[in-house]
């Protein structure tokens, strides 16, 4: 018995000197909590909408009061004209545009009904979805309290108009992740065991002693990836296309030029990761569980990013799969042009950029 006590305290001395073993056993356990109680949540909270109040009665403002009130909104301002709400749903700030018309209370008062205009974002149909139910409610909330003051019932009657997607089809929202997913992943792996192959096969000194500068070997070793990744974006456009009935609104060719973008910074981030593991085991682990999970979570098609607390915000500011999503939307489902996705382009071609100079950097001209 007191040998075996003392080869458990021998594990225990394993456990505690080795700082990966800790990791995985303290670590990883603490990080799960702390993505699934805040991180994985359907439920929206703080969005961004605009009020276009025409009526400026006592009516309208008491439900903008509600509206301001509940956790569900986040009001940046009241917008006048109708082409201001399109330019800001263009350009992605709001999700949401509540539009009161003149004589809203008046009305109400003396017609005894009276509407209110909803403007939803539904290229993400599940947000648009919700939002839409939470106006829905705060009206509802809105005609009970008038019910208990007045003797004659009062109607509001919100009327919905989905943009982007009138029929709420989901592929409008699942066909862009699953292009950010799909070619993170693909990418990535690809890229991260090429390098490290020629290490663990010998063929690294012929490249070393070949007069192909490091520069060379680097990028001679992404481009067969970016076409073979060009082949399969166009396999998922067209199953998108043809199979599912999902139109590309925008430029074809801004689509394939962004995500080649795109494809060339996924590519610099597996030749980073090639560059700094010495087997095709851990160079796989490290692309698989590095990129999908912050894919997963951090691009917005699964979660919304709006409700998460600002230090994973900030963290999915670092995720290039994020900003190809908002750009894939931006084109594919929304029909813009460059003018609107200038910013996402600057910082994808800013981490492109920066993934492949360190990767260059970093690759070894001397085997150890």
């Amino acid at each position: 018995m007191k040998q075996f006590f003392t080869f458990v305290r021998k594990e225990f001395y394993h456990v505690f000197r080795d700082p990966k073993t800790l990791l995985m056993l303290f670590g990883i356990p603490v990080v799960q909590i702390v993505l699934f109680g805040f991180a994985l949540t359907n439920e929206i909270k703080n969005s961004k909408i605009v009020v276009a109040d025409y009526a400026h009665d006592n009516a309208s403002a008491e439900i903008i009061n509600k509206i301001k009130a509940s956790a569900y909104f986040d009001i940046q301002e009241s917008l006048m004209s109708h082409e201001q709400i399109e330019e800001a749903f263009r350009s992605g700030k709001i999700k949401l545009a509540v539009v009161f018309p003149a004589n809203f209370n008046n009305d109400l008062v003396h017609l005894n009904h009276a509407q209110i205009q909803v403007l939803a974002d539904a290229s993400d149909p599940n947000t648009a979805t919700a939002l839409t139910n939470y106006i829905s409610s705060i009206v509802n909330d809105y005609q009970m309290a008038l019910l208990k003051t007045q003797q004659i019932p009062y109607r509001i009657v919100p009327e919905f108009r989905m943009l982007y997607n009138p029929q709420l089809k989901g592929a409008t929202n699942f066909v862009p992740g699953v292009m950010s997913l799909v070619m993170m992943l693909v990418c990535v792996m690809m890229t991260a065991v090429s390098i490290v192959r020629e290490k663990e096969l010998g063929t690294m000194e012929i490249l070393l002693v070949s007069p192909f500068k490091p520069i060379l070997v680097v990028i001679s070793k992404a481009v067969p990836y970016l076409f073979l990744s060009l082949v399969n974006l166009t396999t998922i456009l067209l199953l998108s296309v043809f199979l599912l009935d999902l139109p590309i609104n925008g430029s074809i060719l801004l689509l394939y030029a962004e995500s080649s973008l795109f494809i060339l910074t996924c590519l610099a981030v597996g030749l980073l990761i090639s560059t700094k593991t010495d087997s095709q085991q851990a160079a796989m682990m490290m692309s698989l569980m590095g990129m999908m999970l912050p894919t997963l979570l951090f691009t917005g098609f699964l979660f919304p990013i709006e409700n998460m607390p600002w230090p994973l915000q900030a963290i999915s500011h670092f995720v290039p799969s994020r900003w190809y999503y908002i750009i894939v939307k931006s084109v594919m489902i929304k029909g813009l042009g460059i003018s609107q996705i200038w910013k996402e382009t600057l910082i994808l071609f800013g981490m492109m950029l920066f993934f492949l100079g360190v990767s260059i950097k970093s690759f070894k001209i001397r085997l150890a």
